[in-house]
């Protein structure tokens, strides 16, 4: 890239980078602690921009979090680690939510959010040895999206899985698809390994993130507290009138009236936000196709 270029690119990132920190609007996310546990509200199954296949960069990814209330994020790009990174980073400059680094491994007959890990896991693998990958890196394997197309893989590692998706945005209006995101949970508690309850949004960058979450209780309010939680079955999750997940968590929530039920809000980005992303997409591109011709 030429040098001019290069400072396009920097004037570019700069502003996109300014421009989306200026314009956060967070939202409170008080500080709760039940039963001698943080509860923080999570959301394991965060994209971003690029090979993310969604609209925001990775800081405006960790604002948009930030703005819908919440305390984790997972950002799992398709196939790869680094942009998670990325997002790790901004959100320790602006005193923003924990950021999980990960990966959604997506393979021909599965899809598993590999969490906690940080470096990029092969999705030729089967899925058993997938697991034995996140577990060999210290991290947490999720089913992801685990209806019925994907069963007869996901059935051979019921005994593997440390967590498994049972509430999703479009399965909260689609009772077929809830039923069967229920039963693979049901199926999965009978096996021999005791397996965790998730709620998730799968963000892409639109809709709101955080509209299925899962709430954690961490003994610490750090990455390792986070999944040790999730290892250890301590969320909490809610599906309208139903509610998944540790029976002893469920009772502390209950006993302090339930947890708070933050509905998470459409964005509004308004021009400075569509400045930043606009400009987050203009150097990715460049950064991508435009150094083949130096």
């Amino acid at each position: 890239m030429t040098r001019a270029g290069r400072l396009t690119a920097g004037l570019l990132f700069a502003g996109a980078l300014v421009t989306g920190s200026a314009t956060d609007g967070r939202r409170s996310s008080p500080s709760l602690v039940l039963g001698g546990y943080h509860v923080l509200a999570a959301d394991f199954h965060v994209h971003m921009f690029p090979l993310g296949w969604s609209t925001l960069s990775p800081w405006d990814t960790v604002i948009e979090a930030r703005h819908q209330g919440l305390d984790v994020i997972a950002m799992v790009p398709h196939n790869l680690v680094w942009p998670g990174k990325v997002g790790r980073w901004f959100s320790s400059l602006i005193s923003g939510p924990i950021v999980i680094t990960g990966e959604e491994i997506t393979a021909p007959d599965y899809h598993l959010l590999a969490v906690g890990v940080d470096e990029a896991i092969s999705s030729r693998l089967p899925i058993i040895g997938a697991i034995e990958a996140v577990h060999g890196q210290g991290g947490v394997a999720i089913a992801a999206h685990p209806y019925e197309n994907s069963w007869a893989t996901f059935n051979t590692a019921l005994g593997e899985l440390d967590a498994t998706e049972v509430v999703r945005p479009e399965a909260q209006n689609t009772p077929r698809m809830a039923a069967q995101l229920r039963e693979f949970y049901t199926r999965a508690r009978s096996a021999a390994r005791p397996i965790t309850a998730v709620g998730d949004s799968d963000y892409h960058g639109t809709g709101p993130m955080g509209y299925s979450r899962t709430y954690v209780f961490a003994r610490e309010k750090t990455v390792k507290g986070v999944l040790d939680a999730l290892r250890d079955g301590r969320t909490v999750v809610y599906d309208r009138d139903l509610v998944f997940g540790d029976a002893r968590m469920i009772q502390i929530a209950a006993a302090a009236g339930g947890l708070p039920n933050q509905t998470p809000e459409w964005p509004t980005p308004g021009a400075a936000r569509a400045f930043s992303r606009l400009a987050t997409l203009v150097l990715l591109i460049g950064v991508l196709f435009l150094n083949r011709w130096d």
